[in-house]
This record gives C-alpha cells, structure tokens and sequence, in this order.
C-alpha cells in the first residue's frame, strides 16, 4: 500500500485561493493576532511531518493488534501511547482551544485540515483527541469559570482526555429514554449512576485522566429530551490544587469487538455513584451537548474524507504501476507485456469518482468550518446570523454526504486493486472497515438526513435552503457557460423539490421521512458542484495569467468538467424518487415485510 503524504498543495488551493483564508482572517478582529499565512503554512507543515512519520506508520499494526481489555483496564496497541505522547506535547490537541486557558484559539478552517491529514493516516488514532477536542468545547461554552480553570489546561496539553457518554443500550438516538441518573449531594457535586455504552475512548492508557461528559437525568427532571443535564465525570477525582487524587466510581465493562477502528477503544462505561458537576443549566444538558455537535459531526464528515484520499492514494499508485490487458486504442507501452490498468475506462471511472468527490469535499468541509469560524470570532452581527443558518443547513449535510461518499470512495479503491484490494497487506479493506462506521455514528446518516428535511427545512419553510440557493446562483452568474447552465439547473431542481416536499407534507408528516435521504444527496450534489464551481473560477484565472503549474490547474478544471459531466445529472434520478412519494414506502403492510 502506498504511504500516505497530505495533500499539501490542494489544501493550499482550497484555504488560501480559494477561500483566501488570510483576507478572512485579517477581517476578524479576533484572529488578527492568532494566525497569519506564515503561521498556518508552518502548522500544515508540521502537520503533515508528524502524520506521515509517526501516525500512519501505525496504523495497519494498530488495526492487527486492537485494544486490549483486563480487569477493567484498556490498554492500546503498540506504538500508541508513545505516539499519543508527542502528539500532545506539540499542541495539537489544543490547536482550536480558548487561549485564554493554554490553547492555540486557531481557526476551524486552518484545524479542519489537520484533522483530514490525521484522521487519513491513521483512523483509529485520530479519534482520541477528536473525541477530546469536542469535551472542551462543551466545557468551555458552558462550564464554571472553576470547571473551565480545573480542567481545561490540562485536556488541552493532551495530558488528561475527555470522552462524551450519551448512548445506552436502549437509548441510542433518541436520548431522552436514558435511565441514568444524578443524585444532587448538597455541596456542588452529584452522584452519578447508570451504564454507557459505544463510548469512543471511554477508557485508554493514553493520558493520566480521562473527563467523562455524562447524559443524566435528576429524579424530578421533565419525562424525554427536555429533563437532561450534563454532568463532568472524571476517571480520577482532581484535588483543590489541581493535582490527582483517588480513583472516581468510574470503570469500564468491557470493549466492543468491532468491523473495524480496531485501535479506537469503544467501551461499555460504568458510573457507580460516581461524583461528578453539573455544566451548563439543569434539565438543558442536551442544549450543551449540542454546542459541539457542528463540529464533531463535521470532523466525521472529514473522517470520510480522510479515508477516501488515503484510498485514492494507494488506488492510483497501483493503477499506473499494475499492467493487465492493452487499452481500447492500442497499445500504450508496446515494449511491455500490456498496458497499465489506468488506461482501462472502468479503472479510470472509479479513480475520477474518487478524485471529484474527494477534493469537492475538501472544499465543503472547508467552506462549512469557515461558517463556524464567522460564528465564533465575527463582530458583524448579519455575517454571525447569516453563518449561524448556513452551520445549522449544513452540518447534516457534511456529516451524511461526506460520509457516504468516504465509503463509496474505499470500495472504489479497494475495486481498483482487484482481488488484491481484497488481502489485508494492501491496507484497502482496512480502509473499507474503519470508514463503515462514520455513516453510524453521531448520529447515523438516515438521522442526519431527518434533520436536514425536518428540522432544517419544512420546520422553517425553507428559508435557510433558500439562502443556500440564493448565494450559488449570485457566485453563477459570473461563471463560464459550460458550468452556469448545469449549475442552475441543479438548483432549481433543489428549490423545486424543496418547494414540492414542503406542499406535500402539510398534508402528510410521511413525506418528510419518505424524501429525506435522496434530498441530502440532491443537496450534497448541489452543494459540490457549487465547489467546484468554485475551484474551477481560481484554476481558469491561474492558467489565464500564464502560471507555470499549468498541470495542477489543468487537472482542477477536467476533473471539474467530469463531475459535471458525470456525477451532477444524478440529481434527475434523485429528484424522479423524491417525487415518487411517500405512498410506495407505506403500501406494503408491516407483516408483509
């Protein structure tokens, strides 16, 4: 398998051409004395070192050995803890943190790129600071003041982690069935009991501490979603002066023996009257869980994309080098026995495939953390409001397109490589099996699907879809010919559907649920070819002005030219199911099935 490189030059295209980060950030006030060109080129650099040299190289080794469960203890493969070690020590769990508390307060456009290159090399490895990353930003936004000062420095140096314990065995999305509870014992702490589980990190030999954020509910709280509160558990209890005291009532079952991330320790977590401190207010746990939710379901939109570059990677590699057959036209190395599968049109398909989608979504996720990031610093309150809609329409989108397209993107690449995509030393099933599961969890696509077409658009209206449509069709009306019409086209089909989903489901509720996964996709595929159009502007205006990397700009705009080509007119197909309704999924009767 080839060894994976960040892709360094298109993650420049995107930040600084195409999004032209360092105008963006010199126009809020709040980075201006954070980050800078310089700055970021350096931490992708280093970025990109340390990922190449010290996460990938343990990567197919982590997956062989798994993590390892004994009498309560998780331990995790070879070669982790080490690594874990001097991760955190060059400050990369706390490069997006308040400043103010030993952090770096880096933008999410600038951190959103280390994660794709960590979470490409190494999967598995990639989830413990994200999980702990998403653990501060829940406590900084709604924590004391004495919370945020007692626990925060230390998660972000990476010597203490943070996990989030929501999901119970009979309570996954919807929350508001969990039975564990919270006891209030009088002196500014509560006793915390009940069972997790699927929680990500929930115990590892990593970090010293562990800061459990727990789901409870209090015995007077309202029945369902509205009677959660959050609790901070940790795994060790912390002393007046910050030091470590004794051990908390907090253990861990067992671990999950799962398809795949098998060096991500996925655990069964117990709270025996544990101790623990209430953020944010009573019964509005959920509000602070949710705080964290656009970015954490965005980071697992990059999962997708991480793996589907790592097996573009490895895929074209092996297509240049493996020979089999002679191409449609003649041969193409006569000197050789045949040609390189490259040359063949199916090969070549998948590899497009592979490549349209994969930087399309460097871009979105880009574009999406650049919304988080006019939510966070702006002091322009029409560009906050304005981000603050786009972040909500938006995430289920990163979340469940990126994803489904990670997934489709490891098979494509795992057919590349034949029957050897099928042998695990090629590392291509691998890449198959750790990307399954970011289509399930934080919540599963079909959720994220429901959100987008319920709660993101019939319950408004459409008003924030409009505003989507709106910006693409003012960026289109500069753009060549050959992009503005399909371009247009695609977007009337969005607002048409919308417009359709939200006249039918007055009527009945079923339409919601019955249109909601092919709208993403309608969505998804807007939303990239919106992309690319994008991209495309910047590369036709380099070659324009005689650049000497005529190749790279060249390749932007054929491989621009076959999404449109190739990929866009899905949209018909999905529009053509979308208006078929809600009547074929309910006409055949339960007991029939």
């Amino acid at each position: 398998m080839a060894e994976y490189k960040a892709p360094l030059r298109d993650i420049r295209f995107v930040m600084n051409e195409v999004f032209e980060a360092d105008k963006l950030w010199a126009s809020l006030p709040a980075l201006q004395e954070t980050v800078d060109p310089e700055t970021a080129d350096a931490i992708l650099e280093e970025a990109a070192k340390m990922v190449g040299g010290m996460i990938a190289p343990i990567n197919r080794s982590g997956d062989e050995e798994g993590c390892h469960w004994n009498d309560g203890e998780v331990t995790t493969p070879a070669g982790f803890k080490e690594a874990y070690q001097t991760y955190a020590e060059g400050g990369w769990v706390g490069l997006t943190g308040n400043s103010a508390l030993g952090a770096m307060g880096m933008p999410k456009m600038l951190s959103s790129q280390v994660e794709e290159m960590t979470m490409a090399a190494n999967f598995s490895f990639g989830l413990y600071p994200m999980l702990t990353v998403g653990a501060c930003l829940s406590i900084n936004a709604h924590g004391s003041d004495e919370l945020k000062e007692t626990y925060l420095p230390n998660m972000y140096a990476g010597t203490w982690a943070g996990s989030m314990c929501l999901t119970e065995a009979h309570s996954g999305t919807d929350l508001g069935m969990i039975r564990t509870r919270a006891e209030d014992n009088g002196d500014g702490s509560y006793r915390i009991s009940g069972s997790k589980i699927f929680i990500t990190g929930g115990d590892h030999d990593l970090t010293e501490n562990i800061i459990h954020l727990v789901l409870a509910k209090l015995p007077d709280a309202p029945a369902g979603p509205r009677g959660i509160s959050l609790f901070l558990v940790p795994k060790v209890k912390v002393k007046a002066d910050g030091s470590l005291g004794e051990r908390n009532n907090v253990s861990c079952g067992s671990i999950e023996h799962k398809m795949g991330i098998k060096a991500s320790a996925t655990c069964v977590m117990n709270f025996d009257g544990s101790v623990g401190y209430l953020v944010g207010e009573i019964n509005k746990g959920l509000a602070c869980m949710f705080t964290m939710m656009n970015y954490e379901r965005l980071g697992v939109g990059i999962q997708g994309l991480g793996a589907g570059e790592a097996s573009y990677q490895s895929a074209i590699e092996y297509a240049r080098e493996r020979i089999q057959g002679r191409a449609a036209t003649g041969a193409i190395q006569p000197q050789k026995a045949a040609d390189p599968i490259l040359a063949h049109a199916d090969v070549r398909r998948m590899l497009l495939n592979m490549k349209a989608t994969t930087e399309a979504g460097r871009a979105f996720s880009s574009y999406v953390a650049k919304q988080l990031d006019l939510v966070k610093f702006s002091d322009v309150e029409e560009d906050r409001l304005q981000a603050e809609a786009m972040v909500a329409l938006l995430t289920p989108v990163a979340k469940a397109f990126m994803t489904d397209m990670g997934l489709n993107n490891t098979i494509d690449g795992q057919q590349v490589f034949g029957g050897h995509g099928y042998i695990r030393e090629w590392g291509q099933e691998q890449l198959v099996r750790d990307a399954r599961i970011a289509q399930i969890y934080e919540g599963t696509n079909g959720v994220q699907a429901l959100d987008l077409m319920g709660r993101k658009t019939v319950a408004n209206g459409g008003k924030w879809t409009a505003l989507f449509v709106a910006e693409i069709r003012e960026v289109a009306a500069g753009i060549a010919e050959e992009f503005r019409t399909p371009l247009l086209d695609a977007c009337d089909r969005l607002q048409a559907t919308t417009d359709w989903v939200l006249e039918r489901a007055a009527n009945d509720p079923n339409e919601i649920g019955a249109a909601s996964v092919e709208y993403l996709h309608l969505f998804g595929y807007t939303a990239y070819a919106y992309m690319w159009v994008l991209m495309a502007q910047k590369a036709q205006q380099q070659l324009d002005q005689g650049t000497e990397e005529r190749g790279f700009y060249e390749a932007k705009l054929a491989t621009a030219r076959y999404f449109y080509k190739r990929l866009l007119p899905r949209v018909l197909s999905l529009e053509a199911s979308i208006k078929s309704g809600a009547e074929p999924l309910y006409a055949l009767a339960d007991e029939l099935f």
